[in-house]
């Protein structure tokens, strides 16, 4: 008997982590199993010691068409708990990828919409093909936004055009995501996942502690004072300071060479 394929594919490259939905006739929407493998890859690969980067994507023709309703179909005299969903299964994956020390790349090559388009955006860059589309589709059915996405989208494009785009529901192309600052750029479809894949090969050279500082400085900026904030980049700094890459990273430039970081 024929086994069904992995719903998440896992990669191993060369200093960097392929994570791929893997439900391509369904647009890789969500259902608990997919949920679990994108959990339990990203837990993979941030344990990794050798892995330096993180490229997150999607098969097919779209990167995540969100929860996919047929698990949720509603049943007469029962009443769903989505709010435990969200705890179990999506929160996890989003404070995932927000606290993870290695920088996560997302290739979007299609349709990101709901959970998957804020899966999408909690990551660190996010490139999509000019054909993609972004949709916060939860009011289409009911919903109020999830996954992160009422924290994300303020601080990507601002408060007013965050609550348009959840109450209208309505699509926005890649180049407009890219035009407003929800995204990092917009390529040609053929060339998305080249570009993805030398963006993770360059976050590989750099050294780990000063992408951990990075996004831990980014992640506490939103609820930190000034004075809180630079509290912490002193800290930060402090500590960077203290790695042999800082001193491997100062001595390649004052002899004009690349640096080669060391490993965690």
């Amino acid at each position: 008997m024929a086994m069904n394929p992995p719903v998440v594919l896992l990669d191993k490259q060369a200093g960097y982590t392929v994570i791929t939905l893997n439900r391509p006739d369904k647009l890789n929407a969500c259902t608990v199993p997919l949920l679990e493998g994108l959990k339990a890859a990203l837990d993979s690969a941030i344990a990794d010691p050798h892995c330096r980067a993180i490229l997150l994507t999607g098969a097919g023709r779209g990167f995540c068409a969100g929860q996919d309703l047929n698990e949720r179909k509603p049943v007469e005299g029962q009443v769903a708990d989505l709010g435990a969903s969200l705890l179990e299964y999506y929160n996890p994956i989003i404070l995932a990828i927000r606290q993870s020390d290695k920088p996560v790349v997302c290739a979007v090559n299609g349709v990101a919409a709901g959970a998957g388009a804020n899966i999408a955006l909690a990551c660190d860059i996010v490139l999509a093909a000019n054909t993609a589309t972004f949709i916060q589709a939860f009011a289409r059915i009911g919903l109020g936004p999830d996954a992160g996405g009422s924290w994300l989208l303020p601080r990507l494009i601002g408060e007013a055009r965050a609550r348009a785009l959840a109450l209208l529901a309505e699509p926005i192309s890649a180049v407009q995501a890219q035009a407003w600052g929800m995204i990092w750029e917009t390529l040609e479809s053929d060339a998305l996942m080249s570009r993805a894949h030398a963006l993770a090969r360059q976050l590989a050279t750099r050294p780990v502690g000063s992408c951990a500082a990075i996004k831990q400085a980014f992640l506490a900026s939103p609820s930190n004072s000034l004075i809180a904030q630079l509290a912490l980049e002193a800290d930060l700094q402090r500590k960077a300071g203290q790695s042999e890459d800082y001193r491997i990273g100062v001595r390649a430039f004052l002899a004009g060479e690349q640096p080669r970081f060391v490993g965690r």
